[in-house]
């Protein structure tokens, strides 16, 4: 586990959205619906048991049905996979990565399957997560505008803008962050 920098926090501390007040422009959530404005900030984990399936060309990637999600304030939910169930010989360290404030130091992942060409940076992982965080070390996570992924059959969408890594499922409503005008949220 790594320690939080100063400027981690003072970057947490910036965000005026934390699931406690949805704003008035979020969608009227329905029955059967979640808002990704009741999520809070900081995130919280919550287990999956729903199939989920990562695949590329007819490639099954990873399969699972104990996938984690992390619910944030204004983003659809990001699934994570155990390595345990995730074809780990289709992945190669790409060398690129990222920060989050909550986690930490993201490492990426390049998918190669057979026969095909690679698909750069489509997947990440956290060797050492923030405290609050540890439960998703070593665990996948997949760029579904790069990879097909499914929750229970039903295709997911993928998260608006070209940072974020938000699976958009039916019962999930926003609006998102990631759409142009989002970035404050």
């Amino acid at each position: 586990m790594n320690d939080v920098p100063a400027w981690i926090k003072h970057a947490r501390d910036q965000w005026t959205n934390r699931g406690q007040v949805r704003p008035p422009f979020a969608a009227r959530i329905e029955t059967g619906q979640e808002s990704v404005w009741d999520y809070p900030r900081p995130p919280m984990i919550q287990a999956d048991s729903r199939e989920v399936v990562v695949k590329t060309n007819d490639v099954i990637i990873a399969k699972t049905d104990r996938a984690l999600r992390v619910l944030e304030t204004a983003s659809p939910p990001t699934f994570y996979l155990p390595p345990d169930d995730v074809r780990t010989e289709f992945l190669h360290a790409s060398g690129g990565g990222s920060i989050c404030e909550w986690k930490g130091q993201a490492r990426y992942w390049s998918v190669v399957p057979p026969n095909a060409t690679p698909l750069v940076d489509a997947a990440w992982s956290y060797d050492q997560p923030f405290a609050g965080f540890e439960v998703i070390a070593g665990w996948f996570s997949f760029y579904p505008a790069r990879l097909e992924c499914f929750v229970e059959g039903v295709r997911v969408v993928p998260q608006p803008g070209n940072l974020y890594g938000g699976w958009i499922t039916p019962e999930v409503i926003g609006p998102f962050k990631g759409e142009p005008g989002t970035a404050g949220w």
